[in-house]
């Protein structure tokens, strides 16, 4: 099954680019070919681009401190595990600590390292870290993959609080909405979502087998859903059929 997922703030949005650019970052550190921790250096200035946002770290302590309030709430509760709860809460507070901690923006720390930021200057241009261009990069690359790979942990783990802090935050976000088998009839689907909850995302959870791709819009008040279907150039068009979809609006 294939989730595809839709915020609706931005504050989310930015939340969600940063875990699809971290869960890379760990696919690629973890290989051993030279071109991977190429990509790897490369996802990781992309994080450093989305984590530059000034308002990003106070976004994530709003987040993680509302999601405090929300748990708490649920003490008492005879359907709730009191244990899971704790755990639940231990995971937020650890995390919120560890971001605290964390020095300026995410990222600064290496912006302050000089031959990182020379290919990060160049790593954008086609062609732009060739050996003539930055021969100490060149080298790097032939050192050994473990070599490489203790290099591009230590940068990385700067960033780890950052992590932790979204891995915890949507996880848990994640965990707030219930499934829901809806029938998208004629390929279009609307709800209302004035129901006096804040949602903050949805997730749709559609068989491959359909080949059918999902275009979401929404606002705190109407999600909209149209499903496409690709042609033989790839171009999505209009899928007018009647598709069963489990739906989950987390808040």
């Amino acid at each position: 099954m294939i989730f595809y997922e839709y915020p609706f703030n931005e504050s989310i949005r930015t939340m969600l680019r940063l875990e699809q650019l971290f869960s890379r970052l760990a696919r690629l550190v973890a290989r051993d070919d030279a071109v991977d921790h190429h990509f790897a250096l490369a996802t990781l200035f992309e994080i450093m681009d989305v984590a530059s946002r000034a308002d990003l770290k106070s976004d994530l302590l709003l987040e993680l401190d509302r999601q405090r309030v929300q748990l708490a709430s649920f003490r008492g509760n005879p359907s709730i595990s009191e244990a899971a709860l704790d755990l639940a809460i231990r995971r937020l507070d650890s995390a919120r600590e560890k971001l605290v901690a964390l020095p300026g923006k995410a990222g600064s720390s290496l912006s302050a390292n000089e031959w990182l930021m020379s290919i990060r200057s160049r790593i954008s241009i086609p062609g732009g870290t060739c050996e003539f261009d930055l021969p100490g990069y060149f080298a790097w690359q032939h050192e050994s993959a473990d070599q490489r790979r203790a290099d591009l942990l230590r940068w990385t783990g700067t960033l780890d609080p950052l992590a932790e802090a979204l891995e915890v935050c949507l996880a848990l976000l994640r965990e707030t909405g219930s499934p829901l088998s809806v029938r998208i009839r004629g390929g279009v689907y609307q709800q209302s979502l004035g129901s006096g909850r804040s949602f903050q995302l949805v997730r749709l959870r559609i068989d491959p087998a359909l080949r059918i791709v999902p275009e979401i819009s929404g606002n705190r008040l109407l999600l909209a859903v149209r499903l496409m279907r690709a042609d033989a150039e790839g171009r999505l068009r209009p899928a007018q059929e009647d598709v069963a979809v489990e739906l989950t609006l987390c808040a």
